[in-house]
């Protein structure tokens, strides 16, 4: 046996024992070699049961790796490095979201390697710790510009100090016995969120978030927000010498961090958002879920689902290529983070598929406002080199309710009503309606 030959076995031998998953293929994803592993990881993913091109296998979970990959001019090098893919929801209490991490190596012009591993246990033990993370960041990074201001258990302004006109321009009159709220632009949050956040300082010890905050005279910087309450678990069963019970009483304290906001915006984007759009990304919509369906069985409140495809995609693609389709795509992300508001999540979920999840908003709401997107992009064209581009989209809709056990069960009934709205003709909104047919399993 001569030496390529021998270097080759030995390749062949590490590609299929290797404790990881293995994916080598062409520049365009088509799979020449494969390990076992990896076999196991894809095959649930894949649509058809067929493992020929990597991409197609994972465009449903993973939608920006083609665009990654076109984008990549460099000869060689690491396309992404520890991509992360959330498959599934995950139940509360009973499975935890399933997770695989992604790399991707250019090795030449021709041909690409991708190892593939099932980071879940990882990824759990990531989300206990992120809450400590950013406590400690917060109490490290200095505070030169803060608010402080006590809320009653209602969220509601009770005292005033002169750190709040420091940094927000209101003063005591326009402050006092007003919620907290009145610190956000309209649309980033809702009386059900702020008592969110209270019941979630009550349960961590704080509740800390970052976002755009608004001033009096209407200008906009970027804030961090953290809630501490001032009370003990056991206060409302305790009482004081008047045989009063201590009222629930919490701290927030506003910091203006814009300078620091582009680091931030740079690290979100790169973790958070799909690289295509700029939205949020797949496991980013995955894990707001999961937090707005916990706080809807916390405080009980509509909470709905839509999920949007763009209409005969593969055609624009076909005809225009697809550095067109992508720009269709941009427009479809711009018009759907236009048209809804910044407490809902927009992200991109599949290839041309988008998920948008409003809280605090119930089925006929929903409606109105797919609706409403659908005329708009109707009503656009998307300019390609000179070329007039129009398209649809199909939306499909449902609510959470308290029978369903999760994420994955309201997906499925919301892509039910998505394809309803497709055999309809497209370009039209369903909403799901249970088919007697049809064996629902919410449980």
């Amino acid at each position: 046996m001569s030496s390529i030959e021998e270097d080759y076995e030995a390749l062949i031998q590490f590609l299929y024992l290797a404790p990881v998953g293995l994916v080598q293929t062409a520049i365009d994803g088509e799979i020449a070699m494969i390990n076992p592993i990896s076999a196991q990881l894809l095959l649930p993913i894949s649509r058809d049961g067929n493992l020929t091109n990597l991409f197609d296998v994972l465009e449903p979970v993973a939608p920006e790796l083609r665009h990654l990959c076109s984008e990549f001019a460099q000869t060689h090098g690491m396309i992404c490095d520890a991509l992360r893919i959330q498959l599934t929801a995950g139940v509360a209490g009973k499975s935890d979201p399933r997770v695989l991490s992604l790399s991707l190596l250019k090795l030449d012009d021709a041909r690409l390697m991708a190892v593939i591993s099932d980071v879940t246990l990882q990824v759990k033990r990531e989300r206990q710790l992120k809450q400590n993370e950013a406590w400690f960041n917060a109490i490290l990074t200095g505070i030169a510009d803060y608010a402080l201001v006590s809320l009653d258990k209602h969220g509601v302004i009770e005292d005033w100090n002169s750190s709040i006109g420091r940094l927000t321009g209101f003063d005591r009159d326009a402050v006092l016995g007003k919620p907290y709220s009145m610190f956000s632009p309209g649309g980033a949050t809702t009386s059900e969120n702020m008592l969110d956040r209270l019941a979630e300082a009550d349960e961590s010890g704080w509740s800390l978030a970052e976002g755009e905050q608004l001033r009096a005279d209407g200008t906009r910087y970027w804030g961090s927000t953290m809630i501490v309450p001032m009370h003990l678990q056991d206060a409302p069963l305790r009482e004081d010498e008047s045989n009063q019970p201590h009222e629930r009483a919490y701290c927030l304290i506003i910091r203006d961090i814009t300078d620091r906001r582009e680091a931030s915006e740079n690290h979100r984007r790169a973790s958070a958002c799909d690289h295509l759009t700029g939205i949020a990304n797949r496991r980013t919509f995955f894990e707001s879920a999961a937090l707005e369906i916990e706080r809807m069985k916390r405080i009980p409140r509509p909470l709905t689902l839509i999920l949007f495809d763009a209409d005969y995609f593969k055609k624009i693609n076909d005809c225009y290529g697809h550095p067109a389709g992508d720009a269709v795509l941009r427009q479809l992300a711009a018009t759907l983070t236009a048209t809804f508001r910044q407490i809902d999540v927009v992200a991109r979920v599949g290839g041309e598929e988008f998920a948008i999840l409003l809280p605090s908003t119930d089925l006929k709401g929903a409606q109105a406002v797919a609706e409403r997107l659908r005329e708009e992009v109707e009503s656009q064209v998307v300019q390609i080199d000179g070329v007039g581009i129009k398209y649809t989209v199909s939306g499909g809709i449902a609510s959470m309710s308290e029978s369903l056990l999760g994420l994955d069960v309201l997906m499925k009934r919301a892509d039910q009503a998505l394809y309803a709205a497709k055999a309809r003709g497209r370009n039209c909104i369903e909403c799901w309606r249970p088919d007697p047919e049809i064996a629902d399993d919410a449980g």
